[in-house]
């Protein structure tokens, strides 16, 4: 992958009470070669003990990660279950499950001196009577060794460097159901959150625990500072932030004073997303937002880089970098916005919110290169930034994670880098993950496709491919019902990764149109067929569409009424286009009321007589779940290739294939009569490919386009809705005869 610039972008900077400078962050260079690659993805309900009560199925999570001083163990946070666990990784490409000890209240956060793991305990019963502990845990005995009450609910926690000092944060959260001063959930909500400070020399009975107070610093409710993230850096200073204040403070862990403290400042932002309405539309604008940063990192040069989640009123969409006196030399501005929107990782649906909300940060200096890194909360991926000038990081790569990544950790002894997404769904089909990245001299394997750095095209839940008439370096790509505004983008494959380089809006009657398109095929005299899902419960029918090659609808087919009436929710799923032009096949993903068991409908439309005709394709039997068509594209041969495909994920999945057959085989029949089954051929098992990159195995491979003998895959992604949000695009040969 050649690295390149990102453009120029129209952003604006204001800085409440401080002196700022705004850059923004571009590519690493051509020399940059290591990059840091996906090597592990560890479930964490594989860590459950399903033969003393646990059910595999129950909630367990990994929010906050850190690592024994060896390395060798992971040690995560699980707050669904009130657990500590740990994984081991003396093998890092194939993490162990290493059990788990119960705690007597949520963790909130751990992190690790000499052979103790330090565990935030909250034990409070409501918010205006905070309470919890820090937990020493003897990590190789597994053990607890020592409870020390912290007046009050922690959160954060950090040691230093050196082993004198932990820190943890006291929030004393606010309730965000009540009303304060016409605020929902608005400050102050007392008792006030202060900073504990633990002296650690000796053994953990002989440990102290001393109070930092932090009131009457911020401008917004002095008398109820929020503390939310600590970090430790060099000559043992603390820096705390406010989050809800908007307000950060550096505090000497010796003493115990407050040695500086600055508002966190406001960011105005142009060319962002700010509505919720099926629609990335990146034209929007915010003024004087309140950075509100959650996370915070010691970088080098006396540095501290924060996360600007935001919570209360604020939340910039991005990330800061501070001198210890308050003023801001970095800022990502809207580029963090951006590169999600490219990336194909935009949660759409907190558009009116935080967006991106980037909530995690960490540093690492990996050899001779510091790295930066920044964790997107709603967009489940980590951007990595090269901080040899930490006054102005520049964007290395994109890493895809888990659904919700909360906790960051830098392994630089061992180059690896360890992400915790804690979100844990398995209704939905989704887990709480570890992922566990190395740093490698290879190139990166995400993206594998995105869109341009010239022009900002967003996209999302790619449900269809085509081939071009003309050119074997050109797809097609269609997105489904998650986003308004039906449109067709156009996809340079000749590099990787592939780039969207141009999107074509649908239009009818003059205005745009919304489908649910699940798949796109170019005709011989270069415009499109579009099959578009119906939904019976909301009366909308299945429908294949014609549309010129600007995207103006020509023509819309329906089905026949008596087949019509037999349609369930799984309609139209692939589309493709006879090469003499006379014929569109549409494929059906799974059976409707009256076809056999595991036999799906192929539709034959004769673009001359308008009339359809059907054969049936057999589908695999599912062990879990269902299968079903997600694809259908014709060959050079004549031959039809399909997408066979289960609707599992992770682990559980298991069919994910391309078959191939001879439609002239069989003899298409019209409605009442008795269909023919065609004959299949297995071209491609989808799975190793689908694993290679180590992340959490997609349900929804979507999209098929064949040119030669080479298949080109895409994932659906939707739109990040319940879903890891990672789309993967490759090419991989299909078998021969």
């Amino acid at each position: 992958m050649k690295p390149t610039h990102l453009p120029r972008l129209k952003t604006s900077l204001l800085a409440a009470a401080i002196a700022s400078t705004y850059c923004v962050p571009v590519y690493a260079t051509d020399s940059d070669v290591e990059n840091f690659r996906r090597i592990a993805t560890f479930p964490i309900h594989e860590n459950l003990d399903l033969e003393n009560g646990d059910q595999s199925e129950d909630e367990t999570v990994a929010e906050i990660v850190t690592a024994s001083e060896d390395g060798q163990i992971l040690i995560y946070t699980d707050s669904e279950k009130e657990r500590l666990g740990f994984i081991n990784i003396s093998a890092p490409s194939t993490p162990v499950a290493d059990g788990f000890i119960e705690l007597d209240g949520e963790p909130t956060s751990v992190t690790v001196t000499g052979d103790y793991a330090l565990v935030g305990i909250n034990t409070s019963e409501s918010f205006v009577a905070p309470s919890g502990a820090l937990v020493v845990v003897d990590i190789p005995g597994r053990t607890v060794v020592q409870t020390l009450d912290m007046g009050g609910q922690p959160d954060s926690t950090a040691v230093s460097s050196d082993g004198r000092f932990a820190a943890v944060v006291i929030e004393n959260e606010r309730d965000e159901d009540i009303e304060v001063n016409g605020v929902e959930g608005g400050l102050p909500q007392l008792p006030a959150g202060f900073l504990n400070i633990i002296d650690t020399v000796g053994e953990p009975d002989t440990w102290q625990v001393r109070k930092a107070d932090l009131s009457g610093l911020s401008a917004l409710a002095p008398s109820d500072p929020e503390p939310e993230f600590v970090d430790i850096g060099r000559h043992n200073h603390a820096v705390v932030t406010l989050q809800e204040n908007n307000h950060i403070v550096i505090v000497n862990l010796r003493s115990g004073a407050v040695v500086q403290d600055f508002p966190a400042g406001t960011v105005s932002l142009n060319d962002i997303d700010i509505e919720k309405d099926k629609l990335i539309d990146p034209s929007g604008s915010l003024d004087d937002v309140p950075r509100e940063p959650d996370a915070v990192t010691w970088m080098r040069q006396g540095l501290f880089a924060t996360a600007n989640e935001g919570d209360l009123k604020g939340g910039s969409r991005g990330f800061s970098v501070f001198t210890p006196g308050g003023d801001v030399v970095f800022d990502s501005a809207n580029t963090f916005e951006h590169l999600a929107i490219r990336h194909g990782h935009y949660p759409e649906k907190r558009a009116g919110k935080k967006g991106t909300e980037p909530e995690g940060i960490e540093y690492g200096k990996f050899g001779k290169t510091p790295y930066l890194f920044v964790g997107s909360e709603r967009g489940n991926f980590v951007s990595v930034y090269n901080a040899q000038e930490a006054d102005n990081p520049a964007l290395k790569q994109v890493l895809p994670a888990g659904v919700g990544p909360e906790g960051l950790l830098a392994l630089p002894e061992r180059d690896l880098f360890v992400v915790a997404s804690e979100k844990d769904d398995a209704e939905a089909g989704f887990r709480s993950t570890i992922s566990i990245y190395e740093l490698q001299d290879d190139a990166p394997t995400y993206p594998g496709i995105k869109s341009s750095e010239q022009d900002l095209i967003p996209w999302g839940a790619l449900s269809g491919l085509s081939t071009d008439k003309d050119s074997s370096d050109i797809l097609y790509a269609v997105h489904d019902s998650f986003y308004e505004k039906s449109r067709f983008y156009t996809v340079d494959i000749s590099d990787s990764p592939a780039v969207i380089f141009d999107e074509t809006v649908l239009m009818k009657d003059g205005d745009s149109v919304n489908y649910d398109l699940e798949g796109i095929a170019q005709a011989a005299d270069g415009s499109f067929w579009l099959a578009s899902e119906g939904k019976p419960a909301d009366e909308l029918k299945n429908i294949l569409v014609h549309v010129d090659a600007s995207g103006n609808v020509l023509a819309e087919y329906l089905l026949p009424e008596a087949v019509q009436a037999k349609a369930k929710k799984h309609g139209f799923e692939g589309v493709t286009a006879s090469s003499d032009g006379a014929t569109v096949y549409v494929a059906f993903q799974r059976e409707w009321d009256g076809d056999p068991d595991n036999h799906v409908r192929i539709g034959v439309f004769d673009i001359a007589s308008e009339g359809w005709t059907f054969f049936y394709y057999p589908i695999e039997t599912a062990s879990t779940g269902w299968v079903g068509l997600s694809e259908i594209t014709a060959l050079e041969n004549g031959d039809l290739a399909v997408i066979e495909r289960d609707n599992q994920q992770g682990p559980a999945a298991a069919i994910k294939r391309i078959y191939t057959f001879d439609p002239s085989s069989v003899v298409p029949k019209t409605e009442g009569e008795i269909f023919d089954v065609v004959s299949k051929t297995l071209a491609n098992d989808l799975l190793d490919e689908l694993n290679a990159t180590k992340g959490w195995t997609p349900d929804k491979v979507e999209g098929l386009a064949v040119i030669g003998n080479e298949a080109y895959v895409v994932t659906d992604n939707d739109g990040l809705d319940d879903a890891v949000g990672e789309t993967l695009f490759f090419s991989t040969p299909l078998l021969e005869d």
